[in-house]
């Protein structure tokens, strides 16, 4: 049997059809514009997330509090991760 990829539960034909009606509605000319936008969109959201962070962090080691658990969570977050990405690795998913 052949398995077709999907993304978001989003089959061939349907991504297709998706195409298809976005260059029929904004045209192909249109489209990397669009493409940029959304990625620049992306980019300026990535990086107010990061000020955010780094400003809670600051404020938190002003005010004198620990901040070093979070980078102890994050290395727990990160094995565990790579544990899961070794097992989930090895299993071949069938539809």
């Amino acid at each position: 049997m052949i398995q077709l990829a999907t993304f978001l539960f989003i089959g061939g034909q349907e991504a297709i059809l998706i195409i298809l009606a976005v260059v029929m509605i904004f045209g192909a000319k249109n489209i990397p514009e669009i493409a940029r936008g959304l990625g620049k969109g992306m980019r300026m959201l990535k990086d107010a997330s990061n000020d955010i962070k780094t400003e809670i962090t600051k404020t938190a080691e002003k005010q004198g509090l620990d901040t070093s658990i979070t980078k102890d969570v994050q290395e727990e977050l990160k094995k565990v991760k790579d544990e899961f990405e070794d097992f989930t690795g090895s299993i071949s998913r069938k539809m």
